[in-house]
């Protein structure tokens, strides 16, 4: 056991450190970006952003959330500018830590005090996500071949981050045994099991595939006259999320489709993302640490997901007066999210319970530093370290991307070139909106928050390769 004198310069080195990082709330900061966004003051909202992070070196959750905003108010050329930036910091992520997997649990700023000191990555559906968005982008600028790229990226991405959750795990399961660290969090007394451990949770592939990337994939290789990619996007949005018509009529005729002439139609792909993703907040749970024959208690936080608000997610849309179309339900980031924090508290619970032992030594070697009145200076110094150090340090990590929709529902329908009113019918009532349609093939995302409706329709472009124009 070290003793206590080399402890106390690495806290107080780490508590002087973490500065404002670690007691940051970042639910505080987007819940008022978001209520500015939710009344249609997209500008407000970047405002509030921007006074929330003044520092010349932005984070990655920075240009992620502006990204959002500026395309929520069809800034596209901005908003790709915003993500192209984000996506430039995932990148250079990703090759340090294929590089070294020992990078995906180093971090002594972590272990020692939070994990907010951490450089924030994204978590896996950002990550994947932020490339589906950059093709939503790209589309709606009717830059199909660009689309194209972004959208393969992902798949590529999977593949990357299917390796690093498998060297990331076995990293921690040693790292775990080596330090006698727990990893589950079902031994944590109190803790909510059941918000990141239910059976919709589990009947996920993973945390981060999703039948909506794979699905506008295969729209975007129809566009383009590549039926082959297109099927195997297709095919495996069925398989992400099975049982939904819509999925499954896609793969039907495919080639029929893609070898035949215009007639006039528009092949419209609406997109109806609704909500926020869920919030995360930091609750404290007591854990108690054996320390020699002493057992000390200590108030240690966790993360955990708030119970999903009242879903915002569109029943059906009707296009003119026409029949009702079906919005199937293909991606939920709020399970997503949820699925993902389940996967990654073994790494949590090894960080926290690392902290928590360095803290409890501390405690030890103080009450017996304060046994003996020579030391009783350096006693009133390490306890008052310990206590402004429990206040600093417990704060989990509660940044997350915010601006992301929480449930995404799709739905497809061959339409006349020219201007429809697209009414959508959702549980807060009807929202209509107008929209331009021309080509052959066009995708049409709508965006619901509480008070308002964004509309991401296509601007007027010339056909991509492989239609014929109107």
């Amino acid at each position: 056991m070290p003793s206590w004198p080399s402890l106390l310069p690495a806290l107080g080195l780490a508590l002087c450190l973490s500065g404002c990082a670690a007691v940051r709330s970042y639910d505080s900061e987007l819940h008022r970006t978001l209520d500015q966004a939710s009344s249609g003051n997209l500008d407000g909202a970047i405002r509030i952003l921007e006074s929330n992070n003044r520092l010349p070196d932005k984070d990655l959750l920075y240009y992620l959330e502006l990204g959002m905003l500026q395309r929520l108010g069809s800034r596209y050329q901005e908003s790709q500018q915003s993500w192209m930036a984000a996506n430039a910091r995932v990148q250079m992520l990703e090759q340090s830590v294929l590089a070294d997997a020992s990078n995906l649990v180093r971090g002594a700023s972590s272990y020692l005090i939070n994990d907010k000191l951490r450089r924030y990555e994204g978590h896996d559906y950002e990550r994947v996500m932020l490339l589906t968005h950059i093709a939503l982008n790209y589309l709606a600028m009717g830059d199909y071949e660009n689309a194209r790229v972004a959208i393969k990226q992902t798949h590529e991405l999977e593949a990357v981050i299917a390796e690093l959750r498998s060297k990331e795990l076995a990293k921690v399961e040693e790292e775990a045994r080596e330090r006698g660290a727990r990893t589950s969090f079902k031994e944590l007394n109190g803790y909510p099991v059941e918000t990141i451990d239910n059976p919709e949770v589990n009947a996920l592939k993973n945390g981060y595939q999703s039948a909506l990337s794979h699905y506008l994939a295969g729209f975007i290789y129809e566009a383009l006259g590549e039926p082959s990619l297109a099927a195997a996007g297709y095919r495996l949005a069925n398989e992400l999320q099975p049982d939904q018509p819509v999925l499954e009529d896609a793969l039907r005729g495919l080639d029929q489709r893609v070898g035949a002439p215009g007639d006039g139609l528009t092949d419209v792909l609406f997109v109806i993302a609704s909500g926020s993703a869920p919030t995360l907040r930091s609750q404290q749970f007591r854990l108690p640490i054996p320390v020699q024959d002493k057992l000390v208690v200590l108030s240690v936080s966790f993360p955990v997901l708030a119970a999903a608000s009242m879903p915002q997610r569109s029943v059906g849309l009707t296009v003119d007066d026409g029949p009702p179309l079906s919005a199937a339900p293909v991606t939920s980031i709020d399970l997503m999210a949820r699925r993902r924090l389940k996967d990654d508290m073994p790494g949590i619970m090894l960080r926290a319970t690392v902290r928590s032992t360095a803290s409890a030594v501390l405690q030890y070697q103080a009450q017996r530093a304060g046994d003996n009145k020579h030391n009783a200076a350096a006693f009133g110094a390490v306890a008052a370290l310990v206590t402004v150090g429990s206040m600093v340090m417990e704060s989990a990590d509660d940044r997350t991307w915010r601006t992301l929709p929480s449930e995404i529902s799709i739905a497809r329908a061959r339409l006349p070139a020219g201007v429809h009113s697209v009414t959508l019918h959702t549980p807060q009532g009807a929202r209509t909106a107008r929209v331009q349609l021309s080509g052959r093939h066009a995708v049409v995302d709508f965006r619901l928050l509480p008070y308002q409706l964004f509309v991401q329709s296509p601007m007027q472009h010339e056909a991509p390769s492989g239609e014929s124009p109107q």
